[in-house]
């Protein structure tokens, strides 16, 4: 069926597991104030949202919930590209709309078959700051641990985050974030990512600003390392498209891609499609599975350029 890597070269997208449509907390809807702008990794959120995740082989997941706050997953994967896995996920959720428990911390744990364990910690410090910490090992290997605290005032956030810090090797990441609401359609802010080693010091500021309209949103972010550019539209409760533009200084590529996703809640069904200057075409039709507690997942994606083509079929239960 043709490399998964060969397909795209896009980068994985690591979007963090907690909730991020949470319920809006009493500072988030103050008459006569600005809205709070979110997080700066959900910029580009909505349209990312509209494009498919691409999917090969057979994969079966079993979501099981425990109680209100405890749930566990099993994912099943049989693939003709890569090894074929297992996974056990797990995860305590708490509402941070509920006062009572705002300190209790979030926890969310994922391990597979070859050791491999993906851990975050999410806590609650305050109404307006929290803190967390993820690791992540490749069998015996710690390849990430990084710690975040993030303040979310009534019309701004701010975020720093240190990433594999090492003092014998004198190496360590630094990220911090910066977004202010200017007016309630825009939003301007930034990021400034310092990186230092035995070898190699520097860092990379980039510039953000995003302006949304009734049905539309429209997004930048602009640097030394490229820029990345999305427009999101919602046609109506059915239809929602968007436009990506991204451009590498480093690697020297350019990509435009367009995304839609059509909703028929008549028929239970959602489908996603995409197509990018690459000459990749793709698609994955969800459809649940009425009246069991079951959702069908096929897509297919297609390399016209490198001749190739990748299919997928899954099956969610719970």
């Amino acid at each position: 069926m043709g490399s998964v890597l060969a397909l795209s070269s896009r980068p994985a997208r690591l979007n963090s597991p907690f909730p991020q449509d949470r319920p809006l907390s009493r500072w988030d809807r103050r008459e006569g104030r600005l809205p709070n702008p979110g997080g700066f990794d959900g910029l580009h959120r909505s349209c990312k949202d509209v494009f498919p995740q691409q999917t090969e082989g057979v994969k079966l997941i079993i979501n099981k919930t425990i109680s209100s706050f405890f749930k566990v997953s099993h994912t099943f994967h049989l693939s003709a590209v890569g090894p074929s896995n297992y996974r056990f996920h797990a995860s305590y959720l708490q509402s941070d709309t509920d006062s009572k428990q705002v300190d209790s911390p979030i926890l969310i744990g994922e391990m597979d078959s070859s050791g491999s364990l993906n851990a975050h910690s999410l806590l609650h410090l305050s109404e307006r700051i929290r803190a967390k910490a993820v690791f992540q090992t490749q069998q015996s290997q710690f390849v990430t641990w990084q710690f975040e605290t993030e303040y979310r005032g009534s019309d701004f956030t701010a975020a720093c985050t240190l990433a594999n810090p090492d003092v014998l090797k004198e190496s360590v990441i630094m990220v911090a974030h910066f977004l202010q609401s200017v007016s309630p359609q825009l939003v301007l802010g930034g990021e400034l990512v310092y990186h230092r080693g035995r070898a190699e010091e520097g860092g990379i500021l980039t510039l953000a600003g995003q302006y949304s309209g009734p049905n539309w949103v429209a997004t930048l972010n602009a640097g030394k390392g490229g820029a990345h550019a999305s427009y999101y539209h919602r046609a109506n409760k059915q239809i929602q498209v968007g436009v990506e533009f991204e451009a590498s200084t480093r690697t020297r590529e350019t990509t435009f891609s367009f995304g839609y996703r059509l909703d028929l809640p008549e028929a239970n069904m959602v489908f996603r499609g995409m197509l990018d200057s690459r000459c990749i075409i793709g698609g994955v039709l969800e459809k649940r599975l009425s009246p069991l507690p079951a959702v069908l997942t096929l897509g297919a994606f297609v390399n016209h350029r490198g001749d190739k083509v990748q299919c997928g079929l899954g099956v969610t239960v719970g």
